[in-house]
C-alpha cells in the first residue's frame, strides 16, 4: 500500500508539470512579445524569473496536497476529480487566452474562476486536510497576485 502513495504522487506530479509545459507552449513566447512588453503593468509585477520559481514550487506542493487529498476519498472520486480537471484546464487555457490571443478580459474571467476553484480546494477540504492545507496556500496566494496583475492590465490598457 505504501507504493500506492508514490504512484499517486507521481500521477499528480506528471499531470501538474504537464499543465505547466502545455501552458508555456500555448503562450507562445508571450512574456517576451512586443504586445506584452508594451502593456501598462502593475508596479508589483515580479521579475520574469519569479514566475518560473513560483509555478515550479506551487505545482510541487500541489502534487503533495492532491496526493494527500486523494487518500481522503476514493482515488477517482467524481467531485474531486472534476474539480481537479477543471483547475487543470483553467490553468492551461489562461496562458493561451491571455498571451496568445491577447484577450485580457476573458483571461481575467478565467483567472478569477481558477482563483475561486483554488479557494474551494483550500477551504472546502480544510477539515480533512488540516495542516496539509499549508501545501495549497502558495497556490492560493499566487493566484491572488496573478489575478491582481491581470486585473491591473485590464483596467490600465
Amino acid at each position: 500500500m505504501e507504493n500506492n502513495k508514490y504512484i499517486r504522487f507521481l500521477i499528480f506530479l506528471v499531470a501538474n508539470f504537464l499543465a505547466l509545459g502545455i501552458g508555456t507552449w500555448l503562450m507562445n513566447d508571450g512574456p517576451r512579445t512586443e504586445w506584452y512588453l508594451s502593456l501598462q503593468k502593475a508596479p508589483w509585477t515580479p521579475e520574469g524569473w519569479v514566475f518560473g520559481v513560483a509555478w515550479t514550487s506551487i505545482m510541487l506542493f500541489f502534487s503533495f496536497y492532491m496526493t494527500k487529498l486523494s487518500f481522503q476519498y476514493e482515488f477517482l472520486n467524481k467531485k474531486l476529480l472534476s474539480a481537479y480537471l477543471i483547475q487543470w484546464f483553467l490553468n492551461v487555457s489562461w496562458n493561451y487566452i491571455f498571451f496568445s490571443q491577447h484577450l485580457t478580459k476573458l483571461g481575467l474571467v478565467v483567472i478569477i474562476a481558477l482563483w475561486l476553484l483554488i479557494g474551494y480546494f483550500t477551504f472546502n477540504y480544510y477539515k480533512k486536510m488540516q495542516w496539509y492545507t499549508l501545501l495549497i496556500l502558495p497556490y492560493l496566494i499566487w493566484m491572488t497576485i496573478a489575478t491582481s496583475l491581470n486585473a491591473y492590465i485590464v483596467v490600465s490598457n
